[in-house]
């Protein structure tokens, strides 16, 4: 059991690598701009950071909504709802390298890790699709300078993944940019801090609240082609799973939670093996069991 959670950890790892790939950038400070970085990746990965070899769903997005000439991006939007259809949060899971780096920060020992909900937990898990509202979406397309273009507002006042991807690097690398900094960066790197902080006592505070990709593709959970269930002939009610979820999903009642990020661990800690997950079939709308080879 244990060598299936680490392989999640292993495929997080290498997927973080290939989509930072670019180590010069780390060494110069500057940014890939090559024919790629215009595909999107699935997870929240920023456009500025030095080794990034695509662009952020999220970065692009805003940049289309807030720009003069373009109100509607078909590939930015499609390209989510593709990837929301066919896994869900399951791109949370195993395919974002900031959902990554919180996975890490929360194995630092810490007195009292936040695993259960605490009081105002539910009401805060709206504010992510609060953010995707507002800050990706709304103010991009409102807020415009006089040439009619607008911020990426989310980018520039909140993203802790292109402060810790982007600006960190390019600032400890390129001196002119250290001679810019200013408030702005101050208060990200606030942001930053309190999520790293956070994230040592309570699994993924920044996925749970504030991430507005997360928000996007927890639309998809209940609908999307991988799909997670419990073999009620097996189940016992027992509770394990619920008990080891770090996501607080209330599993028994509902395996497809907008919340779930197809982690695995209710899974490993259901002692009956009832938990499974795999595709829909087309046509027999069956679930294709993937407990052998599935790798949560």
């Amino acid at each position: 059991m244990k060598k299936k959670g680490n392989m999640r950890t292993w495929v997080q790892a290498v997927y973080t690598a290939l989509t930072n790939a670019y180590a010069i950038g780390f060494v110069k400070g500057t940014v890939y701009k090559g024919p790629i970085k215009s595909i999107c990746v699935p997870g929240l990965n920023c456009y500025a950071c030095p080794g990034a070899m695509g662009a952020c769903p999220i970065g692009a997005l805003q940049a289309v909504l807030g720009s003069s000439k373009y109100y509607f991006s078909y590939y930015v939007v499609g390209f989510m709802i593709a990837f929301g259809a066919i896994c869900g949060r399951l791109i949370c899971g195993f395919l974002c390298p900031f959902g990554f780096v919180q996975d890490l920060l929360h194995k630092i020992p810490f007195p009292k890790k936040k695993i259960a909900t605490f009081k105002g937990d539910n009401q805060l898990r709206k504010l992510k699709y609060v953010v995707l509202a507002v800050l990706v979406v709304a103010l991009p397309m409102l807020l415009t300078n006089e040439a009619g273009v607008g911020s990426p507002w989310f980018c520039k006042l909140v993203c802790p993944s292109g402060t810790l991807g982007g600006g960190v690097p390019l600032i400890a690398v390129n001196e002119q940019l250290r001679g810019m900094i200013g408030w702005l960066f101050s208060w990200k790197m606030l942001v930053l801090v309190a999520i790293v902080v956070l994230s040592a006592i309570i699994y993924r505070p920044f996925c749970k609240y504030l991430c507005p990709l997360g928000a996007i593709y927890s639309f998809f959970n209940k609908v999307s082609f991988y799909r997670m269930g419990i073999d009620p002939e097996k189940c016992v009610n027992c509770g394990a799973c619920e008990r080891a979820c770090k996501m607080n999903v209330p599993v028994l009642k509902d395996q497809n939670h907008p919340e779930c990020i197809r982690c695995g661990d209710c899974k490993r800690a259901c002692p009956k093996g009832a938990i499974y997950s795999g595709y829909v079939r087309s046509g027999a709308h069956k679930i294709r069991r993937t407990d052998k080879a599935d790798l949560a």
